[in-house]
């Protein structure tokens, strides 16, 4: 009996470890990391917000190409996880803001920018019954922000400079994207400003209403960018290459109509952010401009005035060359001629 009993409990021992494996293990990850060096795909880092979409569309869609998958994704909660991920090489490219990729660069951490991740998609967020209408009335209030090193913090204070409202004049507290809306509706801020699709979460449910989006202050704004690791651009090129002409090409589907993006929803929702696919389609369809997938080029003015306005806000101590953290010839050969040519239910082409 007591036998019978011991391999009972070694049995259920091995299904429970079976499970964990199965449930909790990233094979893709970890089976990528027992390939020669030379010969493994490029880990990429995401966090689950439509800045970073373009990555998990790729993914997908690549997997039914001849081709095969071009990268292995890795959905990650935070940029600081991310940032420690590609300096450690556990990630050899990922989506990060902007300022926190100039930032790293100026430290001297060897990566480079090749691409963008969307234009918009970032909005300021206070509560449905606010008495706050304008920007005006944000003063003396609490805005939440992702990041010290974000766009959306220099988006805000691009806006409160407009109203003529210092930076004593509000605070300014970080905060987890995720914990933003809960903390709106607690009244523990009376704003937020973050990137979608979390403004569209707040509408949703009654809890938010957008004062402004990002081009109602900054034209042509970009929150996330796609940075690669030095020695990877150096060693494998190509490699990279293929990286950006995926995402150039998922940029494009994105931007072929409504169609595509209530897809995109739904199977990145599901398989990739563990997220609503109703708050994704919102946040991607109302109205389609809301967010933008093109043009994705890291443009030099873009990125100058980004480095100044760091300088101006004190989260960089100088400028730095465009040259010394960018790298376009990526964008500049990105084979985009031609959107995937995706069908739901379809064998893909190219």
């Amino acid at each position: 009996m007591s036998r019978r009993l011991l391999l009972l409990a070694l049995a259920w021992a091995l299904v429970i470890t079976g499970a964990h494996m199965a449930l909790n293990v990233n094979w893709a990850v970890a089976l990528n990391d027992l390939r020669p060096k030379a010969e493994r795909k490029l880990n990429v880092a995401y966090v689950p917000v439509t800045c970073h979409l373009a990555c998990p569309v790729t993914d997908y869609i690549s997997k039914f190409t001849d081709a095969g998958e071009l990268f292995v994704p890795r959905m990650f909660q935070g940029f600081p996880e991310i940032k420690e991920a590609l300096i450690a090489d556990k990630m050899q490219a990922g989506f990060v803001v902007a300022p926190m990729a100039i930032a790293l660069r100026s430290q001297g951490v060897p990566l480079k920018i090749v691409y963008l991740g969307h234009r918009y998609g970032s909005s300021l967020v206070v509560r449905r019954d606010s008495p706050i209408r304008t920007v005006a009335d944000l003063r003396g209030g609490t805005i939440a922000i992702p990041s010290r090193f974000s766009d959306e913090r220099l988006l805000a204070i691009r806006a409160l400079q407009s109203a003529g409202i210092g930076l004593d004049e509000v605070k300014m507290p970080e905060m987890a994207p995720p914990d933003m809306p809960a903390a709106l509706s607690a009244r523990a801020i009376d704003a937020f400003v973050v990137a979608e699709p979390f403004p569209a979460q707040a509408e949703i449910s009654g809890i938010g209403r957008i004062l402004f989006q990002a081009r109602d202050y900054w034209p042509d704004y970009i929150s996330c960018v796609l940075v690669v690791r030095q020695d990877v651009i150096d060693t494998r090129p190509q490699v990279v290459q293929a990286l950006v002409d995926g995402i150039a090409r998922s940029g494009l589907w994105l931007e072929g109509g409504r169609e595509n993006r209530v897809h995109a929803a739904d199977f990145v929702g599901r398989y990739y952010y563990h997220q609503r696919p109703k708050v994704l389609e919102w946040a991607l369809t109302r109205p389609l401009d809301r967010v933008m997938y093109e043009p994705l080029s890291p443009y030099r003015r873009d990125f100058e005035l980004v480095s100044s306005l760091m300088v101006q806000t004190g989260v960089l101590e100088r400028d730095i060359p465009f040259e010394q953290y960018v790298d376009v010839r990526f964008a500049e050969g990105a084979d985009d001629e031609r959107a995937w040519d995706y069908r739901p239910g379809s064998q893909l082409a190219r």
